[in-house]
């Protein structure tokens, strides 16, 4: 994929980018460069190759530092909600914002 000076006016317009010319055709430069880059990383054949965890895996192993997935502070849901204007069924009732 490549783009052409009329793309990247689009972009900055839809952007509501006021892009000098010599500041568009960098523009088209570096973002054509930068889907060069995607099609080379395509180009690679990659079937058959697990997934990484992170990237580093590639060079030394990595031991993940998780933690337990418990609550480590009391439910205070009650109290959080006095103050509010309305609830309903433990929720922060709102008014409709869509016309």
């Amino acid at each position: 994929m490549s783009l052409n000076p009329a793309d990247i006016s689009r972009i900055a317009n839809l952007a509501r980018l006021e892009l000098q010319d010599e500041e568009q055709a960098r523009m088209l430069t570096q973002i054509n460069g930068f889907f060069e880059i995607v099609q080379a990383m395509r180009a690679v054949d990659t079937t058959g190759l697990e997934p990484l965890a992170h990237p580093i895996e590639t060079i030394q192993q990595v031991a993940l530092r998780l933690r337990e997935d418990a609550a480590s502070e009391p439910n205070q849901r009650e109290a959080n909600q006095r103050s509010a204007p309305a609830v309903e069924r433990g929720l922060f009732l709102v008014p409709k914002v869509i016309e």
